[in-house]
Order: structure tokens, then sequence, then C-alpha cells
């Protein structure tokens, strides 16, 4: 599955969320450490929800970009 990430500036560090996963989130230094800790968390995640016996969500947030 593919999910939508979003990655914020955080102060000195960068934090990143995912929408479809309430309370999967990650920090890192730079936005390629939070890009890999976001992975690791979203695989860390949706194992936890597997062993628990419940519904892995399907991705449905879309992300895009517009000018202003």
């Amino acid at each position: 599955m593919r999910y939508a990430i979003v990655i914020e500036k955080a102060g000195a560090n960068y934090s990143a969320y995912v929408p479809d996963l309430p309370g999967c989130v990650a920090t890192g230094d730079t936005v390629e450490v939070v890009e890999s800790e976001i992975r690791d968390a979203i695989r860390f995640h949706l194992d936890g929800l597997r062993q628990d016996g419940l519904p892995v969500p399907a991705p449905t947030s879309l992300a895009e970009y517009v000018e202003a």
C-alpha cells in the first residue's frame, strides 16, 4: 500500500505523520532521516494492527501542491 505522509519543519528537526494512520508519527534531523523513520513507523503500525486483529485502513488521503 502507498500512504500519503506530511513532513513539517519542527524547530531544529523535522516531523512526519500519516493522515490515514492516526498516531503514526516520526521525527528526524533531516528530511531524508524522517522519511526513513516514517517508513519504519508505518510498517510497525501496520504490523501492530494486524497482530491485534484490527483492520488495516486503506490509504485514502491525497497530496497535491497548488500555486498561490
